[in-house]
């Protein structure tokens, strides 16, 4: 954890549901794990010392209760844990995603009353997030950073297969002038438009192991890269978004905070589940964040020594 003695932040709120996951591999089961956006950015918040609010369902079944104490769901007695069958196969590097069981939605009246936060993160996976919540969390939050694909995701009536629409026809575009950072993957980029966005928003465009681009209204920049051995790349984007608003929060610049992104995004993938992290390495890359942090991120790069 982060133990400097610069002020602690004003808390932050983190809203969606934490869900099984199940991985398979060439038709059989690899892995299963907790999951959800929330599970993953938890954690670096944590080790950022960074103070929020958890708000996520899950149901009577879920198996992470362990996992979860520090930030506890609200159990629903009448629903199930949302759970996602993700399928890899070895000729076809694109994972396929299916959402099985879905837990309620996170509605304006979960959110905490009479209480302010200075941040809060919007990252739903399987629907969760109502247009009414994200507005809720855009009165009572100073800066809110927003993970598109809890907005424009949908899913197959049959087999719950995840697919896309436009933001434009996701009942979340008006929102938009509102929310401070909008995330996206390169995929869900194409249904955005992104010149649009950028004029309301900073629009932040992540590439996998191309790093991530950032659009606002003043310009454009790229955030290089950190080389990593994929193993598993759920969890990824959550986890630059992680790193990325972390680094926001604690008043490093967006280019700044775009490059811890992509760090944590690359370690993300290197593991299964939610991140194991080094309390050591977020100490010494906080700690020297103006200098210290980016120069061993700029040797990272260039050595490929950000291999885990």
């Amino acid at each position: 954890m982060v133990t400097d003695s610069i002020a602690t932040p004003r808390r932050g709120l983190l809203v969606g549901n934490y869900c099984h996951d199940v991985l398979h591999r060439d038709g059989r089961v690899s892995a299963e794990t907790l999951g959800g956006a929330a599970s993953f950015i938890s954690v670096i918040l944590d080790a950022f010392s960074l103070p929020f609010h958890t708000v996520s369902k899950v149901g009577p079944e879920f198996a992470y209760a362990a996992a979860t104490s520090s930030h506890p769901p609200l159990t629903i007695p009448t629903s199930r844990t949302t759970l996602f069958h993700a399928h890899f196969g070895s000729g076809n590097p694109d994972r396929l995603l299916n959402r099985v069981i879905s837990c309620d939605p996170i509605r304006p009246d979960d959110l905490p009353v009479q209480t302010r936060f200075a941040f809060g993160l919007a990252v739903g996976v399987g629907g969760e997030i109502l247009p009414e919540t994200l507005e809720k969390m855009l009165e009572i939050c100073d800066t809110v950073f927003v993970d598109i694909q809890g907005l424009i995701r949908r899913f197959g009536p049959s087999d719950g297969r995840v697919s896309h629409v436009t933001l434009n026809e996701s009942g979340f575009l008006h929102l938009l002038p509102r929310v401070a950072f909008l995330k996206a993957s390169a995929d869900e980029a194409s249904f955005i438009d992104v010149e649009e966005a950028r004029r309301w928003c900073c629009v932040v465009v992540t590439h996998g192991k191309d790093g991530c681009e950032v659009f606002s209204e003043n310009g454009a920049f790229r955030a290089a890269p950190f080389k990593a051995y994929q193993v598993d790349p759920t969890g990824a984007g959550d986890c630059f978004l992680g790193g990325f608003a972390a680094g926001i929060v604690r008043g490093l610049s967006v280019p700044d905070a775009a490059l811890l992104g992509n760090f944590f995004g690359s370690l993300a993938v290197a593991q299964v589940g939610p991140l194991k992290l080094d309390s050591n390495l977020v100490q010494i890359l906080y700690l020297g964040r103006k200098i210290v942090w980016r120069v061993l991120m700029i040797l990272f790069i260039k050595t490929g020594n950000g291999n885990t």
